[in-house]
């Protein structure tokens, strides 16, 4: 290569190098600061964002990076589509006790995302996976119970199993000292409707019953994947017709864990409405609600309960609490949930159901947050009704400062300070 074209090639590449740098520049589209200013003991916390008041630019040109020191490292995330776009991510924390500061910048380029949960369809269920392990499974076809035993028991739309991150099981369906408990289900026991009262709960009175009618929507992604299920609480009329009394909309978003995470975060977002014009009236009574029937690896010594209020399983019941831990042993491991109720909740803080320890000699577990517990629900026509939970899913031991700082994020998500770039 003679002299002169080595002259061009220096100067097309320092051009080149001086128009990167201009463009890097402007690719800075907002640079975010969060601060968790409560311990968070080494959970994942998650935070949100509008993203339309930072930027109109297409979701696939967006990459987002966490400052450490002047290192950046991509951090994976989310963007929903609706009246406006929002963006959300994880927070990790470190394991101190003490508050922290984490600096985030969103940047015009080609995000390097993988889809790390997904739902797929198996047999008539749903079933939630990331990282080759199995989370969740939602049944939307209809599940009889064993053979011999009144059909009445069938039942669609609920959750079994839920895995704890290690894979034990953690739900039971059809229990014989229960066959209409299925898992991780919402009905409610006892509802005045068009003059009559209906338990959506015992299915063998036939009075009614819950079924999934469809899917709202199906999502996957590098955070979360999450399903959207419209249930219908269908009447046994005296005249032998059916009627369906009240919808409710079941959105389950699950967070995927980091590798070798000892826990991941579901969510659940119920939304309630009249079906019709006639107003349903869910009845005080002492269980209704989001219920989970725990595994049958569970006794009254081989696990506990530990609620908000500092109440055990001997005195939680009828109690209220914004959450409560439920754990024990199994399969040589250690395992449980932390049940999370949200502020805005009716009857908040909630009422729990929590069985007995003699029950069924052994001391079976089931818990529930019953919000009608202790009063009633009048639910009006054209008016929506919700309900929030968290469930973290977890093995080995959760204490109550963990389950605290678990709980005020969920509540309380960190403020994110934007600076919107030049």
């Amino acid at each position: 290569m003679n002299k002169r074209l080595i002259r061009i090639s220096r100067y097309a590449a320092l051009v080149f190098l001086c128009l990167l740098s201009i463009d890097s520049k402007a690719q800075n589209v907002a640079s975010m600061e969060v601060i968790l200013r409560k311990p968070a003991y080494g959970l994942n916390v998650p935070v949100s964002i509008n993203l339309d008041e930072v930027t109109y630019l297409s979701d696939s040109l967006l990459v987002l990076y966490e400052i450490k020191e002047k290192i950046r490292k991509e951090v994976p995330f989310q963007i929903e589509q609706g009246k406006t776009r929002k963006l959300t991510w994880m927070v990790s924390s470190g394991n101190g006790n003490s508050a922290e500061k984490h600096l985030y910048e969103l940047i015009k380029g080609i995000p390097d995302q993988k889809t790390a949960i997904m739902a797929s369809v198996n047999d008539g269920a749903l079933v939630i996976h990331s990282g080759g392990k199995n989370l969740l499974q939602y049944y939307f076809k209809t599940v009889y119970p064993p053979e011999g035993i009144d059909s009445a028991y069938r039942r669609s739309g609920f959750i079994h199993p839920l895995w704890s991150p290690h894979g034990q099981v953690l739900t039971r369906i059809q229990p014989p000292d229960h066959y209409h408990h299925y898992g991780i289900w919402n009905p409610w026991t006892h509802v005045e409707y068009e003059g009559d009262t209906v338990d959506f709960w015992n299915i063998n009175s036939r009075q009614g019953t819950v079924r999934f009618a469809k899917f709202v929507s199906t999502v996957n992604g590098p955070l979360f994947s999450e399903f959207g299920a419209l249930h219908e609480h269908v009447v046994f009329k005296k005249s032998a017709k059916e009627k369906v009394a009240m919808n409710e909309l079941q959105q389950v978003r699950i967070y995927a864990p980091d590798k070798n995470q000892d826990y991941f975060l579901v969510d659940f977002n119920f939304q309630l409405n009249c079906a019709d014009e006639s107003p349903v009236k869910l009845l005080e009574y002492r269980y209704a609600g989001l219920g989970w029937r725990t595994t049958e690896k569970w006794d009254n010594k081989n696990s506990m309960v530990l609620t908000s209020e500092g109440k055990t399983r001997k005195d939680s019941d009828g109690s209220k609490a914004r959450w409560c831990i439920v754990q024990g042993e199994i399969d040589n491991d250690y395992a449980g949930v932390v049940m999370m109720s949200f502020p805005v909740n009716y009857n908040y803080p909630e009422p729990l159901r929590i069985w007995p320890e003699d029950q069924n000699g052994r001391g079976d577990m089931f818990a529930n947050f019953c919000p009608t517990k202790d009063m009633d629900w009048l639910l009006s026509p054209g008016i929506n009704y919700a309900l929030k939970y968290r469930f973290l899913v977890f093995n080995g031991h959760f204490d109550k400062e963990k389950a605290e700082s678990a709980w005020h994020y969920f509540a309380y998500p960190p403020e994110v300070k934007i600076k919107r770039g030049k």
